[in-house]
């Protein structure tokens, strides 16, 4: 996998737009493609816990993250950062 300077596997993931069945055949879900070497930690991270599989840990994390009350949204550099990401995919002009 190439790599551009300054540019992370958290840098790399993607959300898609797709919706669909999140495996219990009544939850309705997004997909986020994971760079491989960030799939294969989160796996290796899994193994041996009571989460049943990486969809169900990272859903875990994302919303504990959500709940966080210590951290009062993105500073202006996060911003700018996430706003540029965001720019470059096509989400926003």
């Amino acid at each position: 996998m190439t790599s551009v300077e300054g540019e992370t596997p958290i840098s790399r993931a993607r959300v898609g737009v797709s919706r669909g069945d999140v495996g219990d055949g009544t939850a309705v879900g997004r997909t986020i493609v994971l760079p491989e070497e960030l799939a294969v930690a989160l796996e290796a991270r899994v193994r041996g816990t009571s989460f049943p599989d990486v969809d169900a840990f990272v859903a875990f994390v994302l919303a504990r993250l959500l709940e966080s009350p210590e951290r009062g949204g993105f500073t202006e550099e996060e911003e700018r950062r996430l706003r540029e990401r965001l720019r470059s995919l096509g989400y926003i002009d």
